[in-house]
């Protein structure tokens, strides 16, 4: 078994924790709060609540259209965060950072402006058999409107692709390949290099689901060689309903806008409008410009811890999770490859992950159950959903004992 002592020595756990003031409640009276729900959204280190308090109060205007001191002092702020993502990504221009309300946004502008000028009848999309719901749907609906065909690349019982199979999807019908760098049910992480290169032998585009990857360490999307990226702030400890969506500029420059209105135009007349250059094509109207603001700054203290040293210390979590949980007899893990982040999803015997989610609730213990909006995963496992717990470098060793420990009572109560 792994030392915590040895987990703890990357950096400080105790002055982190501190800076996450959810962390640091109790809740049902005298329960303090075990947060293991970091795959469906991480908590907020309080220099992001105050950046966004300081937008709102000192620093409210529009962006891009005023020349007075606060629309400029707005604008320089919130294009910083630009500049921020495309280092975190390596981008080759800035202008390749999409501002999006999320992952899904960013996924159905693809779907929408890369379909409806790239994709026709007869066509292939191909994704895999881990994607999360937002990275089915709108490929199914595109596969609709167009006439094309959707290919899934299959898995095997530890929830890791087959890429021999995947050789055989990709043929000269390949338009797009749409797969997930890291499976949010499953923690798989998948080889995103090497598919990328086997779609481009293809003469097909790669588009990447980044949500649970960005989370644990950065994507380097010129050596991955990736067409599109994407992913949500509030993984990465920042606000909801803000996203990125990487692509390379000879796309972006050749796709259409996806909607139409203020800030993506170059001239408006009744007879036709013009559109502006990228990035601003695809960003029509007021934007979500405090959080854009404050996703900047969560860049900011992720990367003053280091995002070599979170993965360090978010896997010497997960192996120690896996040690831990492992002692708990009946328990059956999902998701076994020998790649993953720190996800662990499980089941125990016959107990419903809901009852067993809701007595962990009553123990101050935040996990996920259900299906993790990868129902098509389950359908594969034959099972209706799991129980998930999923850690950030905020999560301790003690807090694993705690699960444990609760889990253990759990099947006592089921056993009697």
């Amino acid at each position: 078994m792994i030392s915590p002592q040895l987990n703890k020595a990357a950096f400080d756990i105790t002055a982190i924790r501190k800076d996450f003031p959810a962390l640091n409640q109790k809740i049902y009276g005298d329960k303090p709060l075990i947060y293991l729900d970091n795959a469906a959204t991480s908590q907020k280190p309080q220099v992001v609540l105050d950046r966004l308090a300081t937008y709102y109060q000192q620093e409210n205007a529009n962006v891009h259209r005023g020349v007075h001191y606060l629309s400029q002092t707005a604008t320089d702020y919130y294009e910083a965060t630009r500049t921020k993502v495309k280092a975190l990504l390596n981008a080759g221009h800035a202008h390749e950072i999409i501002y999006t309300s999320g992952t899904t946004a960013g996924i159905n502008l693809v779907a929408y402006s890369f379909g409806e000028k790239y994709v026709k009848q007869g066509d292939e999309i191909i994704i895999s058999a881990m994607e999360h719901h937002s990275n089915i749907v709108p490929w199914q609906m595109l596969c609709e409107r167009k006439g094309a065909q959707l290919r899934v690349i299959p898995m095997d019982e530890t929830g890791t692709l087959d890429l021999d199979a995947y050789a055989k999807l990709l043929t000269e019908k390949t338009r797009l390949v749409a797969v997930v760098h890291v499976s949010n049910s499953l923690g798989t992480i998948n080889p995103i290099k090497e598919m990328a290169q086997m779609a481009h032998a293809a003469g097909a585009a790669i588009l990447v689901d980044g949500a649970q990857a960005i989370p644990h360490g950065k994507a380097d999307v010129q050596d991955l060689d990736v067409d599109f990226y994407v992913f949500s702030g509030h993984k990465v400890f920042g606000p909801t309903g803000f996203g990125i969506l990487y692509g390379k500029e000879k796309w972006l420059e050749a796709m259409p806008p996806f909607m139409g209105g203020g800030d993506m135009i170059e001239t408006v007349r009744f007879e036709k409008s013009t559109f502006a250059g990228l990035p601003h094509k695809f960003e029509a109207g007021t934007p979500n410009i405090a959080d854009a603001i404050a996703m900047g700054t969560a860049l900011d203290y992720v990367e003053s811890i280091g995002f070599e040293a979170i993965a360090s210390y978010e896997q010497s979590l997960l192996k120690y999770a896996t040690a831990r949980l492992s002692e708990i007899e009946g328990i059956q893990f999902f998701g076994t490859a020998k790649e993953k982040a720190s996800v662990i999803s499980f089941l125990m015997g016959d107990i419903h992950p809901y009852d067993a989610g809701t007595i962990l609730d009553r123990l101050g213990i935040a996990i996920r159950t259900g299906h993790h909006c990868t129902q098509t995963v389950m359908h594969f496992f034959g099972i209706p959903g799991t129980m998930r717990a999923s850690f950030a470098f905020y999560n301790t060793i003690e807090e694993i004992d705690r699960l444990t420990e609760s889990l253990l009572e759990v099947r006592r109560m089921f056993l009697k």
